[in-house]
C-alpha cells in the first residue's frame, strides 16, 4: 500500500482538504477526507490526463519546419512535405528512441498516459518489417521503459485521397489494405501484452480522405469495445474534397454513415459549422483537442464555448510535439475561444472557474478517449495521480479553483512536482525517474537527424 496525503485535492465531488488516498497496485484503493498528515505528503494532488493524442516521432522534427518554403502561402500542406522527408530516414531504433524521450516529458508535464496514434509501420519505400507490427512494438517498447501509460492506435492509411489515388513516396511507410493492416493489429496486440494490465490497445482510421468507407466499417470491428481514433475536420482542403467527392462535409458523412458514440476520438475538428458541432456534442463522442499543434500548423479554432455548452466532451493532446506542455495547451485553447470572441473567461461556468474546467474537461475526456478508467480521484479508479509544488510565489495565498487558475494562466509545467501513471510513481522532483537515460540516448540519435 502507498498513501498519498495531500493538503488539497480535486476530488470527483469537488475540492476536499486534508485528503489521504491510499493506493492498491495500479488503482485508488480509499480517499480519506480530513486525515491526518501520513505517507508521501504533497501540496496539491490532482487526477492526472491522459494525453489523447500523439505523433511521437515527429518531436525529433521540432524547429526544422519553421521556414517559408517556395510556396508563397505556407501551409499544413507544405509542412506535410518537409515531414515526409525527415520521416524516410527513421529506423525502428530510431522510433523507439524519440517514443521513450517523448514519453518522459509527456510525464514530467504532469500526463499520465498517452493515446500514440501510430502511422510509421513500414521501412523506407514501403517495404513490410519481417514483423509488420515492428514499428508498433517500439512503441511499447518505448512505454515499457518509461512507465507512461499506453493507449496504442495503430493507423489503417489506404489512399492518399478521396478519389482513392495511390500513396505517394512521402506516404508510402504508412499504407496497409484492410487485411493487411488486421494481420498489423494481431502483431500489435503481442507486443503488448507484456506491458501492464492499463495499457490498451485501440484502432485509428487515418482520415475520411485516407480510409474507404469499407476500411472504416472493417478497423471500427476489428476492436469492437476499444477506442477509435480519428482525425476529422482539421483543414478547408479536406471540407472540400470530401464535399466533392463524398456530398457532405466531414463531420456530417461521418455521422450519417457511422455509429459514432463514446469508444470515439474524432481529431481536431477545426472546420465544423454550427450544426455538425451540436452534433457532435450529442453523440458522446470526445473531440481530440491539440491546440499547440492546430496553432502551429493554421488549422482553425475549434469552437469550445459553443461545443462545451452542449455538453460536449474534449480531451488534450500533443500531436506533433512541438512542445509538450499540458498547461500550455489549455492555456492556447482558452486564449483561442479569447481571441475568437474578444470575451474573457470563455469556458468558465457560474460554478467554475476557466482552469478547474480546462482541467477536470480534459482529465475526464482524456480517460475516456484512451479507454483507461481514470479521469477523478475517487476509489476503484486506477491511481493516474499529479502533485503541483504549491511553495513557489505563483501560488502563494491560493486555495482551490484559483490554484489551477495560477497553475495554467501564471505557471507552466515546472509545478509539476510528482506523478503516478497507474500507480506507477513515474517523476519524483520534477524529474522522470529514468531522465538522464533516456535524454542521452535521444540526443544521440537527433544528432543525426536533423539535417534535412
Amino acid at each position: 500500500m502507498t498513501v498519498i496525503w495531500a493538503e488539497q485535492a480535486l476530488l470527483a465531488n469537488g475540492w476536499a482538504d486534508a485528503v489521504a488516498v491510499t493506493l492498491s497496485g495500479d488503482r485508488i484503493a480509499s480517499v480519506a477526507v480530513g486525515a491526518p498528515p501520513q505517507g508521501q505528503r504533497v501540496g496539491v494532488l490532482l487526477p492526472a490526463p491522459a494525453n489523447l493524442h500523439s505523433h511521437a516521432f515527429q518531436r525529433a522534427m521540432a524547429g526544422m519546419t519553421e521556414r517559408r518554403g517556395p510556396d508563397p502561402r505556407d501551409s499544413f500542406w507544405t509542412w506535410r512535405q518537409l515531414m515526409y522527408r525527415f520521416l524516410g530516414r527513421l529506423t525502428p531504433d530510431d522510433v523507439e528512441t524519440i517514443a521513450a524521450f517523448v514519453q518522459m516529458e509527456m510525464a514530467e508535464a504532469g500526463y499520465a498516459a498517452v493515446a500514440e496514434f501510430h502511422y510509421l509501420h513500414h521501412g523506407p519505400g514501403g517495404q513490410a518489417y519481417a514483423n509488420r507490427a515492428e514499428m508498433s512494438a517500439r512503441i511499447a517498447a518505448a512505454a515499457a521503459q518509461t512507465g507512461l501509460g499506453l493507449t496504442l492506435l495503430p493507423v489503417l492509411y489506404e489512399f492518399g485521397g478521396c478519389d482513392r489515388r495511390a500513396l505517394g513516396p512521402g506516404q508510402n511507410r504508412f499504407g496497409n489494405t484492410p487485411d493487411q493492416f488486421a494481420a498489423l493489429m494481431d502483431g500489435a496486440a503481442a507486443a503488448l501484452a507484456p506491458l501492464p494490465a492499463d495499457t490498451v490497445l485501440g484502432v485509428a482510421p487515418h482520415s475520411l480522405r485516407a480510409v474507404s468507407s469499407e476500411g472504416l466499417a472493417t478497423a471500427a470491428a476489428l476492436r469492437p469495445n476499444a477506442p477509435i481514433h480519428m482525425h476529422l475536420a482539421e483543414q478547408m482542403a479536406e471540407v472540400e474534397e470530401l464535399l466533392a467527392h463524398r456530398g457532405a462535409r466531414p463531420t456530417e458523412w461521418l455521422l450519417a454513415n457511422a455509429e459514432v458514440d463514446s469508444r470515439w476520438c474524432l481529431i481536431h475538428c477545426t472546420q465544423m459549422e454550427a450544426h455538425e458541432t451540436t452534433a457532435l456534442a450529442a453523440s458522446g463522442a470526445v473531440a481530440g483537442l491539440c491546440p499547440i499543434t492546430e496553432s502551429s500548423l493554421g488549422d482553425g479554432i475549434f469552437d469550445g464555448v459553443s461545443y462545451s455548452a452542449q455538453g460536449g466532451r474534449w480531451g488534450i493532446g500533443s500531436d506533433s510535439n512541438i512542445r509538450i506542455s499540458l498547461s500550455e495547451e489549455l492555456r492556447t485553447l482558452d486564449y483561442s475561444q479569447r481571441l475568437r470572441d474578444r470575451s474573457r473567461a470563455a469556458l468558465a461556468t457560474a460554478a467554475r472557474s476557466t482552469g478547474r474546467v480546462l482541467f477536470e474537461t480534459a482529465a475526464q475526456g482524456g480517460a475516456q478517449a484512451a479507454g483507461r478508467d481514470a479521469g477523478a480521484i475517487a476509489p476503484g479508479k486506477l491511481a493516474d495521480l499529479l502533485a503541483l509544488d504549491t511553495s513557489g510565489p505563483d501560488m502563494a495565498g491560493h486555495r482551490g479553483d484559483t490554484m489551477l487558475d495560477a497553475y495554467i494562466f501564471a505557471g507552466d509545467d515546472r509545478m509539476v512536482k510528482e506523478l503516478w501513471s497507474a500507480g506507477r510513481h513515474l517523476v519524483s522532483e520534477g524529474r522522470h525517474v529514468a531522465h538522464e537515460a533516456i535524454t542521452a540516448a535521444y540526443l544521440a540519435t537527433v544528432g543525426k537527424l536533423r539535417t534535412l
